[in-house]
């Protein structure tokens, strides 16, 4: 029988598991903080090789899945950085500015610019109903989120030149609220996926919407919330069809903002009332008529004859 002090010698990570693990922590970054954690792993790690090679396979991911938004150089504009607007690695296209942002991931800026060429820009019959979109949405978005920032791309049909056939738009929202100083991030982002059917004079509207939140003052709470739903309206002009489709897109974003608000105002019935036990080990039920009464902070403090 092995000796009850002895232990097997621990297990050394290989390379590759150590950029698996550290590419984890990088994607799973709540908004706004994937620079304060890739520093934190690169301390960790101290293997600056394995560091770098694990920001460069997550940067990207972490950069379009979040929809991060970057300036210019010019500071003319602004690209969401997202699988739909990118170009090739390293490149998104701006279509409201013809613009392709050539963008370094891991630093996440924009270092350079060029036009855009006429093949990564949609037919002028496509433009007519993608800019008179784009202009509805912007307005939309610049009452509803502050900060928050839009484009509309082309996702199939980029060179349909005439009614007669179908193509697809995509509507990006993106918004982040980054307040590291004051303990809290959260960012939204919608993605709406907008089907014109010529043959049945037909828009079907799909959306996804994506909401997270990072609260980690003397503690660490997150969010992270997803909503899909769907909608029609009829084909129109480009003009008719964008304050349509825009409409839909605001009663549906603020149908959910008002269910998420809900369901706040409900934590203490649900969610924290199923985190305790039913009859604590001190034999007193807790009063979760005047949960608001209290402050867990100085609660604790008590219990533990602790005096500030």
């Amino acid at each position: 029988m092995a000796d009850a002090d002895s232990s097997e010698p621990e297990q050394q990570l290989n390379p590759k598991q150590k950029i698996e693990i550290a590419k984890w922590f990088l994607l799973n970054s709540p908004a706004g903080e994937i620079q304060y954690i890739s520093k934190d792993l690169k301390t960790i790690l101290k293997d600056d090789n394995v560091h770098n090679l694990a920001a460069l396979e997550a940067f990207p991911q972490y950069n379009k899945s979040h929809m991060i938004c970057l300036e210019f150089p010019d500071r003319s504009s602004d690209v969401i950085i997202s699988s739909f607007s990118e170009v090739s690695d390293n490149e998104y296209l701006d279509p409201r500015t013809a613009q392709v942002a050539i963008v370094d991931h891991v630093k996440q800026v924009c270092t350079e610019a060029r036009p855009a060429s006429d093949e990564e820009l949609p037919s002028s019959y496509i433009e007519e109903f993608r800019c008179a979109l784009d202009a509805e949405i912007m307005k939309y978005a610049s009452e509803a989120y502050p900060k928050g920032i839009s484009a509309v791309y082309c996702v199939k049909g980029n060179d349909v030149e005439e009614p007669g056939s179908d193509f697809e738009l995509v509507v990006l929202i993106s918004a982040a609220r980054l307040s590291p100083n004051n303990f809290c991030n959260g960012s939204w982002r919608s993605i709406w996926n907008i089907e014109f059917n010529d043959e049945d004079q037909s828009v079907e509207i799909k959306g996804k919407l994506l909401v997270g939140a990072h609260y980690f003052e003397e503690g660490n709470v997150q969010l992270d919330a997803s909503h899909e739903c769907k909608d029609s309206t009829l084909l129109q002009n480009p003009d008719d069809s964008a304050l349509a489709i825009t409409n839909i897109i605001r009663q549906q974003e603020s149908e959910y903002l008002a269910a998420l608000e809900a369901s706040y105002l409900k934590l203490p019935d649900t969610t924290f009332k199923d985190l305790r036990r039913k009859l604590p080990v001190t034999r007193t039920l807790f009063p979760w008529h005047s949960t608001m009464q209290f402050s867990l902070t100085r609660d604790i403090a008590k219990e533990l004859t602790i005096r500030k």
